[in-house]
């Protein structure tokens, strides 16, 4: 008779787990060991010990789960060498064949997670589970195996190698020639892009993520008057609600708590230079009245501060929504749209753009090949490019090189096979487009569409009204409460 395995729940203590002792969330650390059922728990941190024990009290107070702390010393929590070394231990010390191990995904940095996945799926097979306080305690299933296909072709690359290959920073001195294509419309876009940069116009770049808005703002700076001065990057969409200001605009020691120096916000650090804020449209209606004042000015005033600093940047600004829908529906200010948008480029995505797939496949394999030698040599077979060609690459050029590098470290021999590009691909769920976004070019049903929203309208209007026919064609624009009984009765309507 088998014995029943322990069940081991393994973890980094992240930042959230940590602000879970001031209130609100139980942060994911305790919020998986009170959902899922766990015989012990052992944890990792590189905080500081006081900050540590404060919470590891807290969490022994509320679970009965019994927990095992362990002490790592890091010099970064980025560092994907140290932290694999340190990763690869603790899971050696733990495994054994009388313990079943689950990973905790959520906790720490990206380079954490990224070597949890792929120790687990490699040296010591464990379950994954991930937390959040949109989709709670979740048991993650990770969309391939790396055991049989990865660590012969890459048993040569230690982490940090792989930490570098997979790596899609926009090069410090980008230029145009860096942005490589063969679509007239890119070609023309590069163009424009040229004849921005020489002017001091702020610049609005709209493309979908991986289209490679960064590489277009670096490249405006550096051939712009501007060039020698520095290039300040920040992602609007990350910043936290409660620090946008402080980002931006900066903040005097004693500001806040926390404020423990005089700090400058990105508008400082890029004065004389250039200012790129990515996905510019995220921020909040009452932040966007503080940065028109800034652009309008040409001063800040830092958080704490009773004094205006004078900034002077150029402005480069990217997203990937429709700022004119967000004007038009209220959730962004029209004098701030106006302001940005002086020069506006629509990068396409990749897979409108003709003849640079293929093109773009061979370039980021060569580039792979490059930084590790192991991957010198591999070449795409005619089936794998007809499967790049077909594929709809909703993450554009991340993807793209993502999907080449695991497939390049999963091949067996010289060429990339069609079987390595459908193992490396993630396969999304398909979202079922609208009325609005049908491909005509595979030919549509427009009888059937009509049906669709006639049935959608009719229904609604007929729930607005209580069902009072009369008034519900009269909202319809229908002439009467008959003609609304025909179109009812046309498109089966309940």
């Amino acid at each position: 008779m088998n014995s029943v395995k322990s069940k081991i729940l393994i973890s980094w203590v992240g930042g959230n787990d940590l602000k879970a002792m001031e209130g609100g969330t139980a942060g994911p650390i305790a919020e998986t060991l009170e959902k899922a059922s766990f015989d012990a728990a052992e944890l990792l941190y590189n905080y500081p010990e006081e900050q540590v024990q404060s919470y590891l009290s807290w969490l022994k107070a509320r679970i009965t789960v019994p927990i095992q702390e362990y002490a790592v010393k890091l010099t970064s929590p980025v560092d994907f060498g140290e932290i694999y070394q340190q990763a690869d231990k603790h899971l050696a010390r733990v495994n054994s064949a009388s313990k079943e191990l689950s990973i905790l995904l959520s906790p720490g940095t990206p380079a954490m997670q990224a070597v949890w996945i792929l120790l687990g799926k490699t040296r010591y097979p464990c379950r994954f589970y991930q937390a959040s306080i949109e989709q709670g305690v979740q048991e993650v299933d990770i969309p391939f195996d790396l055991s049989a296909e990865y660590i012969p072709a890459a048993r040569d690359l230690n982490s940090l190698k792989i930490s570098q290959l997979a790596v899609t920073e926009v090069p410090i001195g980008a230029a145009f020639d860096n942005i490589i294509t063969r679509n007239p419309r890119m070609q023309t876009l590069k163009a424009q892009a040229q004849i921005l940069a020489e002017r001091e116009v702020p610049v609005l770049i709209y493309g979908e993520t991986g289209t490679g808005k960064e590489l277009f703002a670096r490249a405006i700076h550096n051939a712009g008057p501007r060039a020698n001065m520095s290039f300040v990057a920040v992602n609007c969409g990350a910043i936290p609600t409660e620090l946008v200001d402080s980002i931006l605009f900066g903040h005097k020691k004693g500001a806040f708590t926390g404020a423990t120096s005089d700090e400058p916000g990105v508008f400082q650090q890029a004065s004389g230079g250039t200012l790129f804020l990515d996905e510019f449209g995220e921020l909040e209606p009452s932040v966007q009245v503080r940065l028109l004042r800034v652009l309008q000015d040409g001063s800040c005033r830092p958080v704490g501060s009773i004094e205006e600093q004078e900034v002077d940047i150029r402005l480069i600004t990217a997203t990937h929504r429709n700022l004119m829908e967000a004007v038009a529906d209220g959730t962004f200010r029209e004098d701030l749209f106006y302001r940005v948008a002086v020069g506006v480029l629509h990068l396409p995505p990749l897979r409108e753009r003709e003849g640079d797939l293929l093109l773009l496949a061979e370039i980021l394999l060569s580039v792979l090949a490059e930084k590790d030698t192991g991957l010198k040599h591999k070449n795409i077979s005619p089936n794998a490019k007809n499967i790049i060609l077909s594929h709809p690459w909703q993450g554009n050029v991340r993807e793209l090189q993502s999907t080449l590098l695991r497939s390049a470290l999963w091949c067996q021999g010289k060429t990339i096979t069609a079987s390595d590009i459908r193992q490396a691909l993630f396969q999304m769920p398909e979202k079922e487009p609208s009325v609005l976004e049908k491909d005509v070019a595979q030919g549509i049903d427009i009888q059937s569409i009509m049906g669709d929203v006639a049935r959608i309208y009719i229904r609604r209007t007929l729930e607005y009204t209580g069902h009072n026919k009369t008034r519900a064609a009269k909202l319809l624009g229908l002439k009467n409460y008959q003609t609304l009984n025909n179109w009812i009765e046309k498109y089966h309507i309940s």
